[in-house]
């Protein structure tokens, strides 16, 4: 006999803030038997930051706030220690890539790794059925192609589609969204509506192990020697050395500020060679690419572009769509394998290591990390 909703058990994803607050009071309110769990992903001596003043979705605030929340709604809270695994996946992960002269996006490899596969594995250990989060997108599941499909939220300047596009199909299966039709404005009268603490509650917008949202003092504290080690490298222009650099990981592609020189025309990193341990700089019409190549390539709404597909497609989140041929190379689609994109228009300051995603409409199709950009 098919379970109703009061016997499906419900593991949400609890920061503390807004967002997963009204998740929990929907839930309670549509039958859902719910376990709040907050995760801790990182120690503080260990990213050598402060709780001072932190705001992230790890701090102790935030674990007091779900907490709460979770007993005047009358469901189990917990607190579970993911910061293992939330180190060997994610922290790793973000300092090698900067060692390697790329710019990471940390939250991309969290969703798929920790709030959706490791807090799923850990919510079939509570008999729970699926997860929640407080994401600001839709989910539907196509009869056709049988593949779950994600697509933009109801609020257009709070969509995470984005941030979205390496969560498996197996993942997806497991997954509600329960803010999916409602704005941020509705969320926050939801929440005064629910009588919860959080209505009124800031969001938080730096890395969560970055709890200074120093990068800088971040990747220095993690590699002792950076610093010792990174200094005196070149800057050149026109393959000619005009200055010297703090150390590479410390900038980013299309980075125009801090950097220390002296021309008189505007000068902006247009690559990084941490092998050489060389910033190359020039004009901004240097930063424009037509194309791009990218890796670890995950698909959500159809099951291989082989073929190439006309799609709109983002290299950053607060990027606008941009119509190009997306087309896959070789791999399964499902977490590695090679993606081209050609756009019609050149893209400024393609960053190695960020998220390129794209889009059918509203749908989103993918998305794979950039390795390099093209002329």
């Amino acid at each position: 006999m098919e379970m109703t909703k009061k016997n499906k058990t419900v593991v949400l994803g609890m920061s503390g803030g807004v967002d997963s607050s009204v998740c929990a009071a929907l839930l309670v309110e549509q039958g859902y038997q719910v376990i709040g769990i907050t995760i801790k992903t990182f120690n503080y001596d260990d990213v050598g930051g402060t709780i001072e003043g932190d705001k992230s979705c790890c701090s102790l605030d935030g674990i007091n706030d779900a907490r709460i929340i979770a007993a005047k709604l009358g469901f189990p809270h917990y607190v579970m220690d993911f910061s293992d695994v939330f180190g060997n996946e994610v922290i790793n992960n973000f300092i090698d890539e900067y060692m390697h002269g790329r710019t990471p996006n940390p939250c991309v490899i969290c969703n798929r790794k920790i709030k959706w596969e490791e807090l799923l594995r850990k919510g079939k250990q509570l008999g729970a059925d699926f997860v929640a989060m407080g994401h600001y997108a839709k989910l539907r599941f196509d009869d056709v192609t049988q593949r779950y499909v994600i697509s933009r939220g109801k609020d257009e300047k709070k969509d995470q589609s984005y941030m979205l596009w390496n969560v498996t199909q197996d993942s997806l299966d497991h997954t509600l969204f329960p803010l999916a039709q409602y704005t941020k404005e509705e969320v926050r009268a939801l929440a005064v509506k629910y009588g919860l603490r959080t209505a009124a509650k800031g969001e938080s917008f730096e890395i969560c192990f970055i709890t200074d949202n120093n990068y800088e003092r971040f990747l220095k504290h993690k590699v002792p020697q950076l610093e010792q080690n990174g200094k005196g490298g070149e800057i050149r222009l026109n393959n000619e050395k005009i200055g010297e650099h703090n150390g590479f990981p410390f900038y980013t592609i299309g980075q125009r500020k801090g950097l220390g020189i002296a021309h008189p025309d505007p000068l902006y990193v247009t690559s990084i060679d941490y092998k050489q341990n060389v910033l190359t700089v020039g004009s901004e019409k240097e930063l424009l690419h037509t194309q791009l190549f990218a890796s670890q390539l995950n698909l959500i709404k159809y099951a291989d572009l082989k073929q190439g597909k006309h799609l709109t497609v983002k290299i950053r989140y607060k990027d606008t769509d941009e119509a190009a041929i997306v087309t896959q190379l070789d791999g399964t689609g499902n977490g590695e394998g090679r993606v081209k994109i050609v756009f019609e228009n050149p893209k400024r300051a393609i960053t190695p290591g960020q998220s390129v995603v794209f889009y059918d409409g509203a749908d989103l199709v993918g998305g794979a990390i950039i390795d390099e950009a093209i002329r």
